[in-house]
This record gives structure tokens, C-alpha cells and sequence, in this order.
């Protein structure tokens, strides 16, 4: 009798334990929970955390994040309003604002995922096809800084810099506030939206590469001719120098040779005036240098036998 008492006690406590267990569940800080009965939800979200109870079997607790969760959408080919084809790609943070709503309409964050994308990215594509490429490029109308080697050194900053009216960061306001008029629907709240990356297309890209490129050969050839300019302008000083150096060298020697043949003039004068002896000594001297200078090995020269010059020669012969 006791026997069969502590087996139904037992197998009671262990039915109890199986209802207790199937009926609690835990709620963390970053769970919110709504409670489906047969697939239909019942009550009203549970925020709060710690352990709530359900009844077994027939409900059930679905859980959602209450994070902030990431939307990362992809790259689309859009035509601005001045009929720029360009590539934009963006991304946002959400969360799911009311859980029953979401459960209604989305069911889970897949099915939120897919939702987000139809409307941010036709939300975008409305945006941007309103707007010029520049209000999508800049923020603000700030002017750039131009230095003076540099292609638009020469041209209108207006025309090259236009000034905007609206700016990316209004667009993406406007964007966000177009969308969570939308997502409010699901049970979801759009935090932000952003533009991860604006490019051109492949074709787009090529020909601005190409003037890019263009105009980088412009300055490096305006460097090479005003280097080639500044050559030109130190060799002709340098051959004016090296002249100028020449000619002062040229008059210094002169000078000196002229000083030292006025110097050996006086001292042969002097020499000469000293007396007869001297002259006679000095001519014979001055008559054998020339007759050195004078002659070669195979020269004629014809002279009168009463020619001074020839007066040497006569008396050594």
C-alpha cells in the first residue's frame, strides 16, 4: 500500500515537474517575449526580465531581440536628376518597437530583413532621382582650399563647386523620416539610415580616370617647361659669368704683362744708358736673340753687305 502511494506521489511530482518546467521560461535583459496561443498570439508583450510562466503545450513564448539590430543593404544603380548613373549603397540600424505588431505582420527578423529592404531601398531611389549628384557628394557649402599648380586653378570655383541646397546629410534625414512613416506598420522603429559608399559606374569611372589622368600629364609637363626655363635661365647666366670671369682675368694678365714689359723696357733703357761698353754689349745680346728667333734650318734671307744686321755675321765669318 505504501509502495503504490510513493509511486503515485512520485510519478505526480515528476507530471508537476514536467508542467513547472514547460510552463516557465527566462526573459533576459536584451529578450522581449510575446506569448502565442495555437500559433495566435495571447496578453501583451513581456519586457520585463525574469521568469514568467505559460501555459504547457497549447503556448508557446517567441522571443525577439530588443538590441538595436543592423540593415545592410545592397548596392543599386541609380539615376540621380541630372541623369548621373551612380552606385549606392546604404545601410541602418532598427528595432523591433512593438513585438506583437511585429509577430503579425513580419513574423521574425528574416521576414523584417526582406520588408526593410523593399522600403529603404525604394525610399532611397525616390531621394536620390529627386536630388543632383553634388547634393548627394557634399554636406555643406564650404569652400575648398585651390593651390595654385593645380588643374582648377584656372577655373570658376562656382562652376566646379556649385553651392547646394540640400546636402547628403538632409537627404538621408529625409530619407529616414519618408521611412519610419512605413516601418512603424511592422512593430519596427528605423533609427538611422546612412550612405555607405556613392561611386559611379564602371563606364563613368573610366572616362573620369582618363581626365584624371589627363590633367596630371598637364601639370607634370607645365613643371618639366618651367624646370626646362629655369635651366635654360642658369646656363645663360653661367656662360655670362664664365665670359665676365675671362674678360677680368684676361685684362688682369694684360695689365701684369704690360707692367712687367714697362718694367723690363725701364731696366733695358737704364742698362743701355749705363755706358758704351754696356750698349755694345747689350746690342750684341739683343742681335743674337733675334738672329735665334729668326732663322731656321732651312731659311734664306737676303741682305746688303752694309745692313747692321748682317754686320754680326760678317765679322764672325
Amino acid at each position: 500500500m505504501n509502495k503504490r502511494r510513493n509511486i503515485i506521489i512520485g510519478v505526480i511530482v515528476f507530471l508537476a515537474l514536467i508542467v513547472f518546467v514547460s510552463s516557465a521560461f527566462i526573459v533576459n535583459e536584451t529578450e522581449q517575449v510575446i506569448i502565442t496561443r495555437f500559433g495566435k498570439p495571447v496578453g501583451k508583450s513581456i519586457n520585463t526580465p525574469g521568469i514568467h510562466f505559460k501555459m504547457p503545450i497549447i503556448e508557446k513564448a517567441t522571443f525577439f531581440e530588443k538590441r538595436f539590430l543592423e540593415w545592410d543593404g545592397d548596392a543599386n544603380q541609380v539615376p540621380t536628376k541630372d541623369k548621373r548613373f551612380i552606385w549606392v549603397d546604404t545601410y541602418a540600424r532598427w528595432k523591433i518597437s512593438d513585438p506583437l505588431l511585429f509577430f503579425q505582420r513580419v513574423r521574425n527578423e528574416r521576414g523584417a530583413q526582406a520588408r526593410l529592404d523593399d522600403i529603404l531601398d525604394g525610399e532611397t531611389r525616390n531621394a536620390v532621382a529627386k536630388h543632383n549628384l553634388v547634393e548627394l557628394v557634399r554636406s555643406t557649402n564650404r569652400k575648398p582650399m585651390v593651390w595654385a599648380d593645380t588643374a582648377l586653378a584656372d577655373e570658376n570655383l562656382e562652376d566646379v563647386f556649385p553651392t547646394i541646397k540640400y546636402g547628403r546629410e538632409r537627404i538621408t534625414r529625409e530619407i529616414l523620416k519618408a521611412a519610419q512613416e512605413r516601418t512603424k506598420e511592422l512593430g519596427v522603429e528605423l533609427l538611422d539610415i546612412r550612405f555607405k559608399r556613392i561611386n559611379y559606374v564602371e563606364e563613368v569611372q573610366r572616362k573620369i580616370y582618363e581626365r584624371m589622368i589627363t590633367e596630371r600629364k598637364r601639370i607634370a609637363e607645365k613643371y618639366r617647361s618651367e624646370g626646362q626655363g629655369e635651366a635654360y635661365k642658369i646656363l645663360g647666366q653661367k656662360e655670362r659669368e664664365l665670359k665676365r670671369i675671362q674678360s677680368e682675368a684676361y685684362k688682369t694678365a694684360e695689365e701684369i704683362r704690360g707692367r712687367a714689359d714697362a718694367e723690363a723696357t725701364t731696366i733695358y733703357a737704364s742698362a743701355y744708358n749705363r755706358n758704351a761698353d754696356t750698349r755694345d754689349f747689350y746690342r750684341f745680346l739683343k742681335t743674337l736673340e733675334t738672329y735665334k728667333t729668326t732663322f731656321g734650318e732651312r731659311d734664306w734671307l737676303i741682305l746688303t753687305t752694309d745692313n747692321d744686321f748682317y754686320k754680326l755675321l760678317q765679322k764672325n765669318k
